[in-house]
């Protein structure tokens, strides 16, 4: 069970405003992106829907089963992104749509020039360290859960799309620059979190081998830096740049992923997995798992095992 950072649901349509209830789309249009607004209100199975710019999507309400790049089908939930390149056609499943219990999503399409300015603004002005070490998007990795930043993001965005201010192209460009920067960093940690490597070239890649070979223990920054050949001061700025996290919350995060692995034994003890994990306190341990997980280590426990 992980925490999933949720976005803002705008209001649904009025039933007399619905022009059909499945997919019945809201779309507030800009310079350079295009907010849309999906519901549904009946079940429905393999719904079609393709865009000509890449556009991200993020459940709000409800769910569905994805069908897409004909791979095996996956339920898509509120608090997850999925990004869809261009012109690749998505089919969808609404398996408990109801008038009671609709399924609400957006799809946020972004004009192709807006992420290739982008990408090359970004890899000019702010390169990442490592000579083959790019800022692009993954399309391996395409499905996510929203973190902090990224839900963030994608909650200014709407809010500008849909807002009346004559400022808003202005503003939603910039945000959308952003969007890029937090869709990318979160994609960098899901290859990590799946056992996928970074870019052979980056110098933070022995750093985070070495903290995944020494989680039980007590990491220090300057093994890290030393680690990537860096300064402290570089290495940190760098890490941050990559993952969009500092390298102790990334610590912090490898641990409780470790914690978590260890509570799959229903008769392991709390304090021995605090141990275990290099937290030589079980309060602050169980404190921090908490606002991690949202439930503590022994809720977790028993949920884990009544599965």
């Amino acid at each position: 069970m992980s925490v999933k950072n949720l976005l803002d649901k705008p209001s649904l349509t009025q039933e007399k405003s619905l022009k059909t209830l499945v997919e019945n789309r809201t779309i507030f249009s800009l310079e350079n992106c295009e907010l849309n607004i999906f519901e549904t209100y009946q079940k429905s199975d393999l719904v079609p829907l393709k865009f000509n710019d890449l556009v991200v999507t993020s459940m709000l309400r409800g769910k569905k089963v994805m069908h897409l790049f004909d791979e095996p089908h996956f339920e898509y939930l509120p608090g997850e992104t999925v990004i869809v390149p261009s012109n690749v056609e998505m089919k969808i499943d609404f398996p408990e749509a109801s008038k009671n219990n609709p399924t609400q999503c957006i799809a946020l399409a972004i004009d192709n020039k807006v992420i290739t300015d982008t990408l090359e603004f970004l890899n000019e002005k702010y390169p990442k360290e490592g000579k083959n070490n790019l800022w692009k998007l993954d399309y391996e990795n395409y499905f996510f859960y929203n973190n902090v930043d990224l839900a963030s993001t994608i909650n200014k965005l709407i809010k500008e799309c849909m807002g009346t201010s004559i400022t808003k192209d202005a503003l939603a460009d910039l945000t959308l620059q952003e969007l890029i920067v937090r869709i990318i960093q979160t994609q960098t940690v899901k290859r990590l979190d799946t056992s996928q490597t970074l870019a052979i070239d980056s110098p933070i890649t022995a750093s985070i081998e070495y903290i995944k070979n020494n989680i039980q223990n007590s990491i220090q920054l300057k093994d890290l830096s030393d680690k990537a050949c860096m300064s402290t001061t570089s290495f940190y700025r760098s890490f941050k740049k990559e993952l969009g996290m500092s390298p102790i919350e990334f610590i912090l995060n490898e641990k409780i992923k470790f914690a978590k692995k260890l509570l799959s034994n229903p008769n392991i003890q709390i304090n021995e997995v605090s141990y275990a994990t290099g937290f030589e306190d079980s309060n602050y341990f169980i404190r921090l798992f908490k606002k991690y997980e949202g439930v503590t280590p022994k809720q977790y426990q028993l949920m884990n095992f009544s599965n």
